[in-house]
């Protein structure tokens, strides 16, 4: 069972299944509250979250949904929301962070294989299973929506690492925030010479997320951008970017308890799904041979 929670201050209740159509207000940069329909101890949800209930929301021009990647039901959830604002109409294009931007899939018609689709995004299958992924491409695909690759190119990364106009992009509060998440992102096994080089990686790496949603609106319809959480929080990922006469709602997916939003309006609702077993992937880089 999946259970939808606010993290806005105005709605900390647990919404009912398939209410999230009741959020009242329009998206913006500052983000918005998630007014819960009914008490804190109503109902409990139905059979599950599930990606159809994005159907029901106000238009927005952007809707990002950030996951834990090894989750299975995250998966499922943007694959039923890919299907619900594509049968509906409303799903101008699918952006994927798996893919690397100028790449994508308007070439292709509803009928392609899954071979031609990989190949027109140059898919890794190493970096992102397919057998994760394909299922939530294809459902763009099949509905006529286009996909495009997101993601700053790997030839682009090395000059990102020196380019100090990046350091620039984000408030002094928020660029150390990045600088902490590159530090826990890497299991403090970076040495310090490289934590800012690549914070500017993960700058411009939003940046282009943010730049390939912006190039793909479709006015009365909604971009969906499907990657990882740490890339859509409002103080320091993707939406940082967007411009700011644009709706956008920000979903976060979290296998279990999700840790603490930093800041607490990162995110403008997360959707906890069930936990994971614990993997140590710390443990496993540490004990990489070198």
């Amino acid at each position: 069972m999946a259970e939808i929670k606010s993290e806005r201050p105005l709605s900390s209740g647990r919404f009912l299944f398939g209410a999230v159509g009741l959020l009242l207000c329009g998206f913006g940069a500052a983000g918005c509250s998630l007014l819960a329909p009914g008490p804190a101890d109503g109902p409990a949800p139905g059979p599950g979250a599930t990606g159809a209930s994005l159907s029901k929301l106000p238009a927005v021009d952007f809707l990002l949904i950030g996951e834990q990647h090894d989750a299975d039901e995250h998966h499922r959830i943007e694959r039923e929301a890919v299907q619900a604002l594509a049968a509906q109409g409303r799903l101008a294009a699918l952006a994927v962070e798996m893919a690397e931007q100028g790449r994508d899939t308007r070439r292709l018609g509803p009928d392609a294989e899954p071979a031609q689709v990989r190949e027109a995004l140059a898919w890794s299958d190493r970096a992102w299973p397919w057998s994760d992924y394909g299922p939530v491409v294809m459902a763009a695909v099949e509905a006529g929506v286009p996909v495009l690759g997101a993601n700053l190119p790997r030839a682009r990364m090395k000059d990102a690492m020196a380019d100090v106009s990046l350091d620039a992009q984000l408030s002094a509060d928020a660029r150390k925030a990045q600088e902490d998440a590159v530090r826990d992102g890497h299991c403090n096994l970076l040495p310090e010479s490289q934590i800012q080089p690549m914070t500017r990686v993960q700058v411009a790496r939003d940046r282009a997320m943010a730049l390939t949603l912006a190039q793909a609106r479709v006015p009365g319809k909604t971009v969906l951008l499907v990657s990882g959480a740490g890339h859509i929080a409002r103080g320091t990922g993707v939406p940082q970017h967007l411009p700011t006469d644009m709706k956008v709602l920000v979903l976060r997916l979290a296998a279990g308890e999700p840790p603490p939003a930093e800041p607490p309006a990162a995110y403008d609702a997360t959707w906890t799904t069930p936990a994971l077993p614990p993997v140590d992937h710390c443990a496993e880089l540490r004990n990489r041979p070198r």
